[in-house]
C-alpha cells in the first residue's frame, strides 16, 4: 500500500466549498446572521440552529442524509467557518513525523500554531474503525480553538477516487489547557495506542484511531512539535500530481518533516 505524503492532496474543505469565494460567502452570510440574532458562531450548538448554516447543510445532505445526519455535516460546515477565517492553514504531516509522534514527542505542549487549522495525514497510514462496516483510510484533522479555550475536532476519512462524498466524525469539545495531559495519555484499556488489528496491516507499519483520546494526543504531539522544532515546517505551494497519484490540493500549505 502506498502512503503518499509528497504534496498536500485535495482537501474535504475543498470538496464541500469548492471555492474560496464560495466560503467567504458563507462566513459572510453566518457573520450577518449571528450580529442579527446574537447567536454565537464559536458555539457549534448555536451555529447548526443559524439559518445560514441550515440552508448550506442542506445542499451537502441530499435525498438520502442519514437522521441526525445534520450535526456530523454541521459540524463540517463550523470548522470550514473558522478554517476560512484563520485563512486556510493546511499542514502535511510526512510520514517520518507521523511515526515519531507515535512514538513519542519534543518538548511540552504549548497553543497550536494557529487558532484554527486542518492537519493532513499521510495517506493510508492511519484508519478508523467503520464500526462493524471496512475499516476508513483517514485524511485528516480539522481543529478550532475558541476564545474561550475550547478545542474543537473534526477526523475525516472515506474520501476514495472510486466514490464521491466522506466520512465525517466531531469529537468530544476539550479544554486547550489540558492539552499537556493528553500528550502522555494510554486512552486504550488493552491494546497499545495507535495499534490496528487490520489484516496485513503489519506490512505497512499501520496506525488506527479506536478512542477519541488517540486523536487528541495524536494532535497535541503536532502541536508540541510545531512549536519545538519550527525549522521542519515548510511553507510550500500547491503541487502538481500524474494522472496515477492523488489530486493536489490547490492550497497552499506547510509540509512538516523532520528538522533538517
Amino acid at each position: 500500500m502506498s502512503l503518499h505524503d509528497d504534496y498536500a492532496r485535495t482537501t474535504p474543505y475543498e470538496l464541500v466549498f469548492q471555492s474560496r469565494a464560495k466560503a467567504e460567502a458563507f462566513v459572510s452570510q453566518v457573520e450577518e446572521e449571528s450580529s442579527g440574532r446574537g447567536a454565537d458562531a464559536e458555539d457549534p450548538h448555536a451555529f447548526v440552529t443559524m439559518g445560514a448554516v441550515g440552508d448550506f447543510v442542506r445542499g451537502l445532505q441530499g435525498p438520502d442524509a442519514q437522521p441526525g445526519s445534520v450535526h456530523q455535516y454541521g459540524a463540517l460546515a463550523f470548522h470550514g467557518l473558522h478554517f476560512t477565517r484563520a485563512d486556510c492553514p493546511l499542514f502535511l504531516l510526512s510520514t517520518h513525523v507521523a511515526r515519531y509522534l507515535v512514538e513519542g514527542v519534543p518538548g511540552s505542549v504549548t497553543d497550536p500554531p494557529t487558532p484554527a487549522g486542518y492537519l493532513q495525514l499521510p495517506q493510508h497510514l492511519f484508519w478508523a474503525d467503520g464500526g462493524g462496516d471496512a475499516p476508513e483510510s483517514v485524511d485528516g484533522i480539522f481543529w478550532t480553538v475558541t476564545k474561550r479555550g475550547v478545542l474543537h475536532t473534526l477526523i475525516v476519512s472515506g474520501m476514495r477516487p472510486d466514490r464521491p462524498g466522506l466520512v465525517v466524525v466531531p469529537l468530544p469539545e476539550a479544554p486547550i489547557a489540558e492539552a499537556s495531559q493528553w500528550i502522555d495519555a494510554q486512552p486504550r484499556e488493552e491494546l497499545v495506542d495507535f495499534a490496528t488489528l487490520m489484516p496485513g496491516a503489519e506490512l505497512d507499519h499501520l496506525y488506527s484511531f479506536s478512542t477519541a483520546g488517540e486523536v487528541l494526543k495524536l494532535l497535541s504531539r503536532f502541536f508540541a512539535y510545531a512549536d519545538a522544532v519550527p525549522n521542519g515546517l515548510t511553507e510550500s505551494v500547491p503541487g502538481s500530481a500524474d494522472p496515477e497519484s492523488p489530486e493536489a490540493s490547490r492550497l497552499s500549505f506547510v509540509r512538516v518533516a523532520l528538522d533538517g
